[in-house]
């Protein structure tokens, strides 16, 4: 059985085996979680997305996707990168934000991750509601892991009470 919890704290110091990074279609970096996670990761983080773009991805991870790069210097030891929907380009619909945990939790899978940390994937600057995006990331984990699940962890990692609160809402 795999066990959701939701904490307040900094994603880039979760010591699980994989860490769910809200990025940019670019993997070059950016703001907020995506831009904490690469500057703890160090600069071999952003080598690796160079490389993802350069071979795998030349126009860019497509949202709702999700690969994996190593953690490098965080204490986790994958970094899985997913592409959230941006509500303010017309990216409504809530489909494409659960693709976003549900593609993660594959990719975390496929790599042999036993626990994994997310974050609230596409609220703040992408313009989705906290209580919107903890609903679709509750129902789509939950909905995503059997009894069985290779997956026995997943951690919901928030950067403010609001947040973790809407997430405790939302797993009760």
């Amino acid at each position: 059985m795999t066990v959701l919890e939701a904490v307040r704290g900094d994603i880039t110091t979760q010591p699980l085996d994989a860490i769910v990074n809200a990025a940019n279609s670019s993997l070059l970096g950016g703001g907020g979680v995506d831009g904490a996670i690469h500057r703890a990761a160090g600069p071999r983080l952003l080598a690796a997305c160079r490389d993802l773009r350069r071979t795998a991805y030349p126009q860019g991870l497509p949202t709702g996707a999700a690969v994996a790069t190593p953690g490098f210097d965080l204490p986790a030891r994958w970094v899985i990168h997913t592409v959230g929907p941006n509500r303010y380009a017309g990216q409504t619909d809530p489909a494409l934000l659960a693709s976003c945990f549900r593609e993660s939790l594959r990719v975390a899978r496929e790599i042999g991750a036993r626990t994994v940390a997310f974050p609230a994937v596409s609220a703040g600057v992408y313009g989705w509601g906290g209580a919107q995006v903890a609903e679709i990331a509750v129902a789509t984990v939950r909905a995503e892991t059997a009894d069985d699940d290779p997956v026995k962890l997943v951690r919901f990692v928030l950067f403010t009470d609001a947040l973790r609160e809407h997430f405790e809402r939302s797993l009760a």
